[in-house]
């Protein structure tokens, strides 16, 4: 039941969105950003050395205790299995990449760590980069700190623990940050719940993304509370992920597009 929703939801975006590269759309800002990030063809030589870590992932048969807090459920479960299930495809991670490093982000935080392919391609922007990431799994954690460690990724701060008691703690010492990737907890409230706490800790031209708009319709309401908020400037849909702006030049503007 679940496949065939999610196969409607991407049929009503596909007819629905723009596939722009940047025609079309007012904003000098958010054309500047379809141009020269979201539809840039960039090759970068990390790439191909994380893919090399993804590959290693979706063949690893170990088993592994999976404590997933969104559910309240734990499982044992192959590291194969779980990388496929939840791990980002390639070209969302190398479009963080892009994005933080043509603004020089410098201070990026993650929820929902997993096996860390996606905080690798953040954090390899440049080792002057601080990449805070969170994740209340402690084996799938060990597992991403194997990753940090093969790609000598020294500018990761990897969490371990409940989001909800771990992320208060970090708001309050870290400095603002410039982009923030939520993946966690899949339900409404929660949610909604890290992006208030995390919103007065984001710079005004700071991007925050929200992972999986259409995996439930909790997910969906959440998002459409999202781009409500009075902070939020303009939005774009891209079906697996949305994109926050912040900047307050911008006018209130929702996007839909392919990619």
């Amino acid at each position: 039941m679940k496949y065939f929703r999610l196969l409607y939801k991407y049929l009503c975006h596909f007819f629905t969105a723009k596939h722009t590269r940047g025609h079309g759309v007012h904003s000098p800002f958010v054309f500047n950003f379809t141009t020269f990030v979201l539809y840039a063809p960039s090759t970068f030589y990390i790439f191909k050395t994380i893919e090399q870590q993804r590959s290693r992932l979706l063949k690893d048969t170990c088993r592994i205790s999976v404590s997933d807090f969104g559910t309240g459920k734990n499982r044992e479960s192959a590291i194969k299995k779980e990388a496929r299930r939840s791990l980002k495809s390639a070209k969302y991670g190398q479009l963080f990449f892009r994005i933080i490093n043509y603004y020089g982000f410098r201070n990026v935080l993650e929820l929902g760590t997993s096996f860390g392919i996606t905080t690798a391609y953040m954090a390899s922007v440049s080792q002057a980069l601080r990449c805070t990431s969170i994740e209340a799994c402690p084996q799938t954690a060990r597992r991403a700190r194997m990753l940090f460690d093969e790609l000598s990724l020294q500018n990761v701060n990897l969490i371990e623990g409940d989001i909800d008691s771990v992320l208060p703690d970090e708001l309050q010492v870290a400095a603002k940050y410039d982009f923030v990737f939520l993946d966690a907890n899949h339900r409404y409230e929660a949610l909604l719940r890290y992006f208030e706490q995390i919103v007065p800790h984001m710079k005004d031209n700071s991007i925050l993304i929200v992972d999986d708009l259409y995996w439930s319709s909790d997910m969906e309401k959440a998002w459409s509370v999202i781009k409500e908020h009075p902070q939020v400037r303009a939005t774009i849909d891209l079906f697996q992920i949305g994109i926050v702006f912040f900047n307050s030049d911008l006018n209130k503007k929702h996007y839909k597009m392919r990619y």
